[in-house]
């Protein structure tokens, strides 16, 4: 392979248009765009390269060695953002902008030429020519694509054989069985545990990194570390396997939001880890207090030494759901690690794990604006029914139910308020550990009329959410999911999530919308 993906002039111009944009510009983005931020990032560049292209056409008419030039300027711009990019590891990142440039230059002045001699040659110029010039230029161009994938598509090939390949272990300590009662007999909520094809998306990257697990390693070094150490995947497997149901949770989530989901993760105790490379957490005498994950794109994330070696859950992932980890995931290693948001703790695509402090280093997002730590905050989200919803009215009540996390504190009590009433328990799901979401629903006997609903929660030590609103910066919303929703003496057809019998064919809630992403912290 001579290139990676990630080097070609649209994903390295995005990611560096990422990495520069100011943080309000990306609170922006994921407000009004969601999973489909990176989409959109990739339309507005290739439409911009279209603008751009079509203004250099006609600078051509006038002064060909100008247009020339300002194809030039592009084709090193990208080839500059592709090679100045965190996970640049070769200067072979510069041949797709530049080969792209060369084509561009080479079509623009193959039919500026055919253009000038029909013109000189007839008293209109010979458009069929022209066309047919043009068309053999594009046919061209279009073979030289094709073959560049086919050769840059060796990592990809071999990535995907790998995870293929992998075999899960059996862990020498799984997860307990999810108690029966965990999951609430309600249409319209979200699921338990959220499949792998349902599970949030947050990252920077355009193009989703492909690694090998074959020649995968990951490097532990730093304050406090006497030697270098460098691991394997099958050295990973190797040491004891646990398997945990952990809920992840993204900082960019807004209140009632669904960057958040649960999921059963198979891996190896960071912790254990860090302890074999000689690492002492600040309380035993060790000198680093942050462990800075890094990525195969670059990314870094800084997470507090002390919570990743207090002995709860933290895990190098390798296992998501009973399968190995998607590649959007994080595979083959990512960083698991419960009652942190995403973005100081789940480093994905994990190649390196350096021990420093919050005084010496900045993760990527503190500079952003961002928190350098961030504990999760307790929050609580109405799945059903959903905002501006019709349900129905009577003696036969409408379940109003949803989910409810403070990882590594465990949700106690959830209340709901319809109107300015008094606040009303909700049931309360099983509860399967302290590290997962908890589901809920309360019975509401609706009257006619508008009504507006909100729901907080309790966590396990006492403290109740609260109900002042902020936003996601710097270190995560907080307020209660209030919706407002109608109730009439009939509902609309298809208008009450109340009135969908239960089963697989529900439509899923906010927790469980396919192909969720974003290109925002975690």
């Amino acid at each position: 392979m001579v290139t990676r993906p990630e080097a070609g002039p649209v994903p390295a111009v995005g990611d560096t248009v990422v990495d520069h944009s100011p943080a309000g510009v990306k609170e922006w983005a994921i407000r009004t765009f969601g999973e489909n931020d990176k989409r959109v990032l990739e339309l507005g560049i290739m439409v911009l390269l279209a603008v751009l292209a079509a203004l250099l056409g006609l600078l051509a008419l006038r002064s060909r060695r100008a247009a020339l030039a300002g194809v030039a300027v592009l084709g090193l711009a990208g080839a500059l953002a592709a090679v100045t990019r965190p996970d640049s590891t070769s200067a072979a990142d510069v041949l797709p902008s530049l080969a792209g440039a060369l084509v561009a230059g080479f079509v623009l002045y193959v039919l500026t030429v055919r253009l000038a001699g029909s013109g000189r040659a007839a008293a209109a110029p010979d458009r069929r020519r022209f066309l047919l010039t043009g068309a053999g230029v594009t046919a061209g161009a279009t073979g030289v694509l094709v073959l560049a994938r086919a050769t840059g598509g060796t990592r990809s090939e071999n990535a995907t054989a790998s995870r293929d390949a992998l075999r899960l272990p059996r862990p020498a300590s799984p997860a307990p069985p999810v108690p029966p009662g965990a999951q609430l007999p309600v249409a319209g909520i979200s699921p338990f545990l959220t499949p792998n094809g349902d599970f949030y998306r947050v990252d920077t990257a355009l193009v989703v990194p492909r690694l090998d697990a074959g020649t995968w390693q990951l490097r532990v070094h730093g304050d406090g570390v006497p030697r270098d150490r460098v691991f394997t995947l099958p050295e990973l497997l190797r040491r004891e396997v646990v398997e945990r149901d952990i809920t992840l949770a993204c900082v960019s989530n807004e209140v009632g939001g669904p960057y958040v989901g649960n999921a059963r993760w198979l891996g190896v105790r960071l912790a254990d880890l860090l302890r074999d490379c000689g690492v002492r957490p600040p309380s035993r005498g060790g000198p680093a207090d942050q462990l800075v994950g890094r990525s195969a794109d670059g990314m870094t994330i800084g997470s507090p030494v002390e919570e990743v070696m207090d002995g709860r859950d933290a895990l190098l992932a390798f296992g998501m759901n009973g399968q190995p980890l998607p590649f959007a995931h994080g595979f083959p290693v990512r960083m698991v690690v419960p009652g942190l948001y995403g973005y100081v703790s789940a480093c994905k695509w994990l190649t390196s794990l350096e021990l420093t402090t919050f005084a010496a280093y900045d993760a990527y997002w503190v500079p952003r604006g961002w928190a350098a730590q961030a504990p999760i905050k307790t929050q609580s989200r109405i799945d059903t029914p959903k905002a501006f919803d019709k349900v129905a009215a009577g003696p036969r009540p409408v379940p109003v139910a949803g989910v409810a996390w403070a990882q590594h504190r465990g949700i106690s009590r959830v209340q709901v308020r319809v109107d300015d009433g008094p606040w009303q328990d909700a049931e309360l799901g099983a509860q399967d550990s302290r590290d997962t979401w908890r589901q809920w629903v309360y019975r509401w006997h609706a009257t006619p009329g508008d009504h507006t609903l909100a729901v907080r929660a309790t966590d396990g030590t006492g403290a109740v959410q609260t109900g002042r609103g902020s936003d996601t910066m710097p270190n995560g919303a907080t307020g209660w999911h209030t919706i407002s929703v109608t109730a009439a003496a009939k509902a609309a057809a298809g208008g009450s999530t109340a009135a969908r019998a239960p089963g697989r064919g529900a439509a899923p809630g906010p927790g469980a919308r396919p192909g969720r992403s974003s290109s925002w912290p975690s």
